[in-house]
């Protein structure tokens, strides 16, 4: 399978560098991580322990692929969208966080799939990245059911050795994804402490009460998302990723603008619509962007 990643950071990189085990691939990114692969080729260390010589991009526009996989940040889904909707692709799959996918199915004549990644990386260095915890790829239908382009994809991932599961829930899977990053991005940035910590310290209580304010949107929205499964999924992902930092954790001690608005903006946007009180996604996406302005970068 053709395969384009936009959005080659460190969990595009990841999944890309993967996927070439198996197919051709092609990352979209910025020098001069794209440049360094070029010559080079990819080292994906850690946890495995892959080089690979994909084709490396810094101009998305007018490409072709089976498939796109959107894995830049959130704020910049209308940018990849723009330069997705001048190629051609067979199927989009979005693996970012926040609820990115309708922006491009709006944008996209493409069939746009709902999909999640739990694989844990970090950038290291211009061609390297570490992969810090592995995971699975979950894909399916944007509103759920069974999918047969959804079935290629995951298929596809099986063959490059990357865990998959094709799934016909993808509207709940996707606020279940919705209440874990509610629940550990924000009290861990603030807190400036790795997944574990945040969960088993003072900051615990407040994360499992942002995984259960999503939950309570998922039902407003119809979704089947007790607030009880919503802290099981925040309290098994945390388990499995306990060394780790949070993304939005590592953009606030890099100093860089993060994704509280696709996040906590989700919930929070969402609980308006729907007349239900989300007030510790409030605090929290306050207390982000308030720092965000501090910083001047917002």
């Amino acid at each position: 399978m053709e395969v384009l990643v936009y959005g080659a950071g460190a969990l595009g990189s990841l999944v890309g560098g993967l996927l070439a085990r198996a197919h051709e691939v092609t990352l979209v990114g910025r020098d001069p991580h794209m440049r360094r692969i070029r010559e080079d080729g990819l080292r994906i260390d850690g946890e495995v322990d892959v080089r690979v010589r994909p084709r490396a991009l810094t101009d998305g526009t007018h490409r072709s692929a089976d498939l796109a996989l959107v894995t830049t940040k959130a704020y910049d889904t209308d940018a990849a969208a723009r330069a997705l909707a001048t190629g051609e692709y067979g199927t989009v799959c979005s693996l970012q966080n926040g609820f990115t996918e309708e922006r491009l199915v709006a944008a996209l004549d493409a069939t746009v799939l709902a999909g999640t990644a739990s694989y844990g990386a970090r950038f290291a260095e211009p061609g390297r990245v570490t992969c810090t915890g592995v995971g699975e790829v979950v894909v399916g239908a944007l509103s759920g059911g069974p999918d047969p382009l959804a079935g290629r994809v995951g298929a596809a991932f099986d063959a490059a050795g990357i865990a998959t599961t094709v799934a016909e829930d993808m509207p709940r899977r996707r606020y279940e994804k919705l209440a874990v990053n509610a629940g550990i991005n924000g009290p861990s940035a603030l807190a400036r402490l790795s997944n574990g910590a945040t969960l088993d310290g003072p900051a615990g209580d407040v994360a499992r009460g942002a995984a259960r304010e999503a939950a309570r949107v998922a039902r407003a929205d119809g979704v089947d998302l007790a607030g009880d499964g919503a802290v099981a999924a925040l309290e098994r992902v945390v388990a499995d990723t306990a060394a780790n930092r949070s993304s939005m954790c590592e953009d606030v001690a890099a100093g860089r603008r993060t994704e509280v608005d696709a996040i906590y903006g989700a919930a929070i946007g969402r609980a308006d619509r729907f007349g239900v009180t989300v007030p510790t996604c409030r605090t929290i996406a306050s207390l982000i962007r308030a720092w965000e302005r501090g910083e001047g970068i917002r």
